[in-house]
């Protein structure tokens, strides 16, 4: 039996928590898919500030806020991440709310100030997903500089640094390509908490350039949707990457997650999203993101080998395969869980009742596997 992946603890034994749910955040219109099939999901703060609740409730721990500043491929309409997330983690009590942020629309001493407040305000909770940017029209029409996908990466992982460095020191200093930083001492600063010093820092990609940026500065690392074997590789990079910087990385994966209560009506769900795809919007998030991707010094990135119908979710999440029954998806995870996956990021079609769906019928089940192969691969301890 495949044991379950554990993280190194600060003494040097392991540490094996129990996978952990995510939801991404309805903040931009049309949903998590690209598709005209209908959808009960609703972009607005009311729906959302009902989802949070309601995902809490249900067992959920993280959220994630889209960013997005342009109407494109689908998401007519988008509510800005960084606000959206104060507000989400002011209504809940337990939700840790990822704000996805671009390095190039923020200052990062700004942003750190802004999230060192939020955390204070929600206790701890606050969290940042530091995206690189793929969408090339929003800096342009914005009239900001847009970078190739390895300065993209250069930039990101300075942002990073900053933040972390004014989040820790008195007397903070950063000399880089693209910030700068002098004797700064930023208060309050936040909390400082067991486990964490400062708020959990997200990003994702699958390029060279990502895992490398990952493995030297992320908290967590999150990937597109994925097989076992697809997951368990980039796991492998990536935290052979950060051993050799001292450092260790947890990873989070996409899911879209389709749970009924027959294999055939999960399918059949799927197959209608499919069938409706919004075939021109598809077809221009694809051209944009395979072009993001091409630029790359290796040729290898996110979306790389994406079909069309894989794109009809954003973030490849029809590749995880959670569809079928809450029986078949709970194996499923358990296995992602033994391949190294710590997070998995789940997206739905119809928001509000499949999260709650999935905390009644789905979660459970999970967690009594995950508490069996405790037993069976940890020599009796759970």
């Amino acid at each position: 039996m495949t044991e379950i992946a554990g993280r190194p603890d600060d003494r040097g034994g392991a540490v094996r928590e129990p996978l952990k749910f995510a939801y991404w955040v309805p903040n931009v219109s049309g949903g998590l898919v690209v598709s005209n099939v209908e959808q009960r999901t609703d972009w607005s703060y009311e729906y959302n500030l009902d989802l949070a609740r309601a995902a809490e409730a249900a067992g959920f721990e993280y959220a994630l806020t889209q960013v997005r500043y342009l109407a494109s491929y689908g998401a007519a309409n988008q509510h800005e991440s960084t606000s959206f997330s104060l507000a989400l983690l002011a209504a809940t009590e337990k939700l840790k709310v990822i704000a996805a942020v671009h390095p190039g629309m923020w200052q990062p001493g700004v942003l750190a100030k802004f999230l060192t407040t939020a955390d204070h305000i929600s206790g701890g909770r606050a969290a940042v997903n530091v995206v690189s940017g793929w969408l090339k029209n929003e800096f342009v029409q914005l009239g900001e500089p847009w970078l190739e996908h390895g300065e993209r990466y250069r930039r990101a992982e300075e942002f990073i640094r900053y933040m972390r460095e004014i989040w820790t020191s008195d007397a903070a200093e950063f000399s880089g390509d693209f910030y700068r930083l002098h004797d700064f001492n930023m208060q309050p600063k936040p909390l400082d908490l067991p486990g964490r010093r400062h708020p959990e820092v997200f990003m994702g990609g699958n390029s060279t350039d990502a895992r490398g940026m990952g493995a030297r500065v992320a908290d967590w690392y999150f990937m597109n949707g994925a097989s076992f074997d697809a997951a368990q590789a980039q796991i492998a990079d990536v935290s052979k990457q950060a051993d050799d910087n001292g450092r260790t990385v947890r990873f989070g994966l996409n899911g879209f997650v389709i749970a009924r209560d027959t294999e055939a009506e999960a399918r059949a769900q799927l197959a209608d999203i499919i069938e409706n795809a919004d075939t021109p919007a598809v077809e221009g998030f694809a051209d944009a993101v395979k072009q993001a991707g091409a630029s790359t010094s290796d040729q290898k990135g996110m979306w790389a080998d994406a079909t069309l119908t894989d794109l009809v979710q954003y973030n490849e999440g029809f590749r995880t395969g959670l569809v079928g029954t809450p029986e078949q998806i709970a194996h499923r995870l358990l296995e992602y869980r033994r391949r190294g996956v710590d997070l998995m990021l789940c997206g739905f079609l119809h928001f509000r009742e499949e999260v709650e769906y999935f905390g009644r019928e789905v979660l459970p089940l999970y967690r009594e596997l995950e508490a069996a192969e405790g037993v069976l691969a940890w020599g009796g301890q759970a």
